[in-house]
């Protein structure tokens, strides 16, 4: 479900009837669970009960505004591999090379698009209850050091992080370009 009158982007986890046992019989209530996003690198969860569909999801979505934190997110994937937990649920995410796609169950995927990821290989692992599994996407995403962080505690220039990675990249595509030409040679 993705609002357009507004600059968020919004995702339905879950759905779903729960019932309160009273002395005359039982309170039937719809639970929601609510990812909000900008696209842009903040990402917020929430989860409400209410009578009816639309005043839970409405809920849902006023409070997942409220709970929202900052990612570092670049050229659409994340930093480093992380590992998050929350309960019983683990998720483990790493980066992928531009061309993957969002690899994901649904209630990742749900919080990878909401904060802008365009390219993420993710594993989950023990309970697979989706509002823990959000929880714990969003647990991970939050504890990813940023690049600046990292060279202040190496005590490394900023520019050593992004020059190696491009040095990697380079060797990659001529390996590559080499491969190709390879092929090509045989073939003829």
């Amino acid at each position: 479900m993705i609002d357009t009158t507004s600059q968020f982007v919004e995702k339905l986890i879950e759905l779903k009837r729960v019932s309160k046992v009273v002395k005359g019989g039982k309170r039937l209530k719809l639970y929601a669970c609510v990812v909000v996003g900008d696209g842009a690198g903040k990402v917020g969860i929430g989860h409400a009960k209410s009578a009816e569909v639309a005043p839970a999801i409405k809920k849902a979505t006023e409070i997942a505004k409220k709970k929202m934190v900052k990612v570092d997110v670049s050229e659409g994937t994340i930093l480093h591999t992380v590992l998050g937990k929350f309960c019983a649920s683990k998720v483990l995410l790493k980066p992928a090379r531009p061309g993957t796609g969002i690899i994901a169950s649904n209630a990742v995927r749900a919080v990878c698009e909401a904060v802008g990821i365009k390219n993420i290989l993710t594993k989950s692992l023990g309970s697979h209850n989706p509002t823990n599994l959000a929880r714990a996407t969003i647990n991970a995403l939050s504890s990813i050091r940023p690049v600046r962080l990292v060279a202040e505690m190496r005590n490394k220039p900023l520019e050593y992080f992004i020059k190696k990675r491009s040095d990697e990249e380079k060797k990659e595509v001529k390996g590559d370009i080499k491969e190709e030409s390879n092929r090509q040679d045989k073939e003829t």
